[in-house]
């Protein structure tokens, strides 16, 4: 029989006021995969993300999480989490050892054990040169990464990661993206939050895409891409004339065009022959681009809007 799910969600609905930030989300995490929830600032991600840490309970629904009751047994649960929130919570005047070690302290675990787990952590993250400077004089980066290292020293069974690369600079995010594969190599379920599209391609074995509150697509990356979307996409760039304009004069080029306030997306499975088709007409773009489909054009097809918006 297949083990059951790490986090189970039916019907989930979480309110604030008059305001409904989850509307009736179903879910599935399986232990051992990394899972996302993908979509713009104000879709539901980070409630769905205090409601699976037990610190913000659902108004209705049903919510098992590591096969406990949030409701009746968020103590219990949270202390076989590991959370990253999105702003480092770390004390910047403790030196990066001391962060650890008292973080481990809050779930009991006795001095001894936490300087020896303090010591492997920052070893796995590459920080273990930098194990008695203070946090203050860390990088963005590196701060990011002593927070992972402070949430696996319990030893997590499933890893909570809301918005865990905002702010960081491309390298820094290529850095922490090596760290969470290595966790998901060792066994770790992650279930992260994100608004980049390159990150949940990068990360996720599954995802939900997310707006309003609700489920627009559930899938694996590649799974969503290849029914959301053409295999290509063709970004052209007018300066003179407004695109909306020049959408029409595009018109049997793709099987769809997409206007945005600074370009054109032309969706087909022929970006090299579709511009060809474009300059024949006498078009000059100026911009033109193929790129293959992501998963930030499968949000625009579901909502008519971009994930960054």
């Amino acid at each position: 029989m297949s083990q059951p799910p790490l986090v189970h969600a039916r019907s989930l609905i979480k309110k604030y006021g008059s305001l409904t930030a989850v509307d009736g989300i179903d879910l599935d995490v399986q232990r051992g995969e990394a899972f996302g929830l993908l979509g713009p600032n104000g879709a539901g991600k980070s409630s769905m993300m205090r409601m699976i840490g037990c610190t913000s309970p659902a108004d209705s629904g049903t919510l098992r999480v590591l096969g406990g009751d949030p409701a009746t047994e968020g103590s219990a649960i949270r202390a076989r989490l590991g959370v990253i929130p999105q702003d480092d919570t770390l004390d910047t005047e403790l030196s990066v050892e001391e962060n650890l070690i008292i973080y481990g302290r809050y779930f009991g675990l006795p001095w001894k054990t936490c300087r020896a787990r303090a010591t492997e952590l920052l070893e796995s993250v590459q920080l273990a040169d930098r194990a008695g400077d203070r946090v203050e004089t860390l990088s963005g980066g590196m701060r990011r990464r002593v927070t992972i290292a402070r949430a696996l020293i319990n030893r997590p069974e499933l890893l909570l990661l809301d918005e865990p690369t905002t702010g960081l600079d491309p390298q820094a995010r290529h850095i922490l993206w090596d760290q969470l594969f290595r966790l998901k190599r060792d066994g770790v379920t992650l279930v992260l939050t994100t608004h980049y599209m390159d990150e949940a391609e990068q990360l996720c074995d599954r995802l939900v895409v997310m707006d309003k509150g609700v489920v627009a697509a559930e899938g694996s990356p590649q799974h969503l891409i290849r029914t959301y979307s053409t295999r290509e996409v063709v970004e052209l760039r007018f300066v003179d004339s407004p695109h909306a304009d020049m959408a029409e004069k595009l018109t049997g080029l793709a099987d769809r065009v997409e206007v945005l306030p600074d370009r054109l997306l032309l969706y087909t499975d022929d970006g090299d022959g579709t511009l060809a088709a474009i300059v024949d007409r006498g078009l000059t773009p100026a911009g033109m681009l193929v790129r293959r489909a992501s998963l930030e054009d499968v949000f625009l097809r579901l909502t008519g809007r971009s994930l960054v918006d």
